[in-house]
């Protein structure tokens, strides 16, 4: 039985004056899948990532997220998704569940729905304890997983992650991977990006840019054997060589 396409690119382009960021891109993904989207900084992933999230207009090119045309209806994607970048996105002089129900409502949760998910989810995490502490306070691995877990709050069909894990440790990296492990087994795409090679290995495939191009596509393992490495590092090595 194949898989349910969530996400589907052909032919994407985006121009800012002569500048091309993106350069008809054309890929798929699939519902449940979490697709890998690699390249160096300047590589065009977050103007891609804006574009599918409904942030930014295409172009040129067909954009379809959960089925709903992302140049003409952005709206409409943004209601279906999960966001999270680097810098996160919540408010740091709110508490945790301040947050939380910010967030609900603005997924248009009722207030019964938030509290009930939040209690849930806090249990989950083991932080129930930290539900009234400013986020301030909060140490930076759980401020990270809260904001992935308040960006899936809403049960989105496809949540966007843009370097989530950057400037946390190792061990707090492999926990936060769990969390999207989790995400995908209950049926949510997770499409992200990252900088950290290791981090590809765990994707069910990834997509490599270079100046705005797709270089290189496909299931980890495939990519190491058909390049001849043993690492999604040295993949990455030799696709910005030969690009």
């Amino acid at each position: 039985m194949e898989s349910e396409t969530i996400i589907e690119v052909r032919d994407l382009v985006k121009r800012f004056g002569s500048f091309i960021a993106n350069d008809h891109l054309s890929f798929t993904v699939a519902k449940g899948e979490i697709f890998g989207f690699l390249g160096a900084n300047g590589a065009g992933k977050t103007t891609a990532i804006r574009i599918l999230s409904g942030l930014s207009s295409p172009t040129s090119g067909y954009v379809f997220v959960a089925g709903i045309d992302a140049s003409r209806y952005p709206e409409q994607v943004k209601k279906s998704i999960g966001y999270m970048c680097q810098r996160f996105s919540l408010y740091e002089d709110l508490t945790v569940f301040e947050n939380i129900r910010l967030y609900g409502g603005v997924y248009g949760l009722t207030l019964k729905e938030i509290v009930l998910r939040s209690d849930e989810m806090l249990s989950r995490l083991g932080i129930t304890d930290l539900r009234d502490r400013l986020i301030r306070s909060v140490p930076l691995g759980w401020r990270q997983k809260l904001a992935f877990s308040v960006a899936i709050f809403h049960q989105p069909n496809i949540v966007f992650l843009d370097e989530p894990t950057g400037g946390v440790d190792p061990v707090t990296r492999r926990q936060f991977w769990d969390l999207i492990y989790e995400a995908s087994r209950a049926g949510i795409t997770v499409f992200v990006t990252t900088h950290y090679m290791d981090e590809a290995e765990y994707c069910d495939r990834v997509c490599i840019l270079s100046e705005g191009k797709i270089q290189a596509i496909g299931n980890p393992v495939e990519l190491k054997r058909s390049f001849n490495v043993t690492s999604m590092d040295e993949v990455f090595i030799k696709v910005a060589r030969n690009a």
